[in-house]
């Protein structure tokens, strides 16, 4: 029997690739995403994580269909760009219930399944902005940085029943929001990349299956940056 890896906003970006890399690896595979096609065999449940019911309703359909979640990929989220003074309490409040609060809703839910089990993975996408900051994003760096006291925070609570928290902090990755940016601005973050490229998703999902193998069961808490170097020292 192979393990049933949950992961949230499979239809697009570095979701997508996680999950393909994960069914690649003969996992079997299921997602809630509110939209959009998921990959080629990726179960899915319509479902907005910021709806409580709505993420507890998709997790027992999921979970009926093919037995408790084990590992629990938790990267759907938003963005909301705005600088600081301009930020109106709709925009912020936003994205912390998306990507944080929703983040907490996924978490709760697929925890009561590995306790139960005294077995999980729970693996949450973070940023390099949540380490290091960004202007105009001060409610994203704000979600993401939250994450990591989250991880830690589980890892103290339930690391003791087998199940182990950490975090994934890519920089910048080729995906579709990447690809309007536009070649000269391209250049300009690239050059502050010690790798002097952006990172691929499978480079993320790389990470996502390392996190949720049994090599890694005695890595909890910690933060993995995917990010070329962008971030060091935070």
């Amino acid at each position: 029997m192979t393990r049933h890896v949950l992961v949230t906003g499979a239809n697009r970006g570095i979701g997508r690739a996680i999950a393909e890399s994960f069914v690649a690896a003969g996992f079997t595979v299921s997602s809630i995403h509110r939209s959009g096609e998921l990959p080629e065999g990726v179960d899915g449940a319509i479902a907005d994580i910021t709806d409580t019911d709505a993420v507890n309703a998709a997790f027992d359909a999921l979970e009926e269909r093919h037995g408790r979640v084990e590992v629990l990929v938790a990267n759907a989220g938003i963005t909301r760009d705005g600088l600081l003074m301009r930020m109106s309490d709709e925009d912020f409040e936003t994205v912390l219930d998306t990507n944080l609060t929703g983040t907490f809703r996924c978490v709760r839910r697929a925890t009561q399944s590995m306790v139960r089990q005294r077995f999980g993975r729970i693996v949450l996408v973070g940023s390099v902005v949540g380490l290091m900051g960004n202007p105009g994003q001060v409610n994203y760096s704000a979600s993401k940085s939250a994450l990591v006291g989250m991880a830690r925070s589980i890892t103290r609570e339930v690391g003791a029943r087998g199940i182990t928290a950490n975090v994934i902090a890519p920089g910048f990755i080729t995906t579709d929001m990447t690809d309007d940016l536009g070649a000269d601005l391209v250049k300009q973050y690239e050059a502050n990349i010690p790798a002097k490229r952006f990172g691929s998703t499978d480079d993320v999902a790389a990470a996502a299956l390392y996190l949720a193998s049994d090599g890694a069961g005695y890595v909890s808490g910690a933060v993995i940056p995917v990010d070329g170097g962008l971030g060091m020292g935070h």
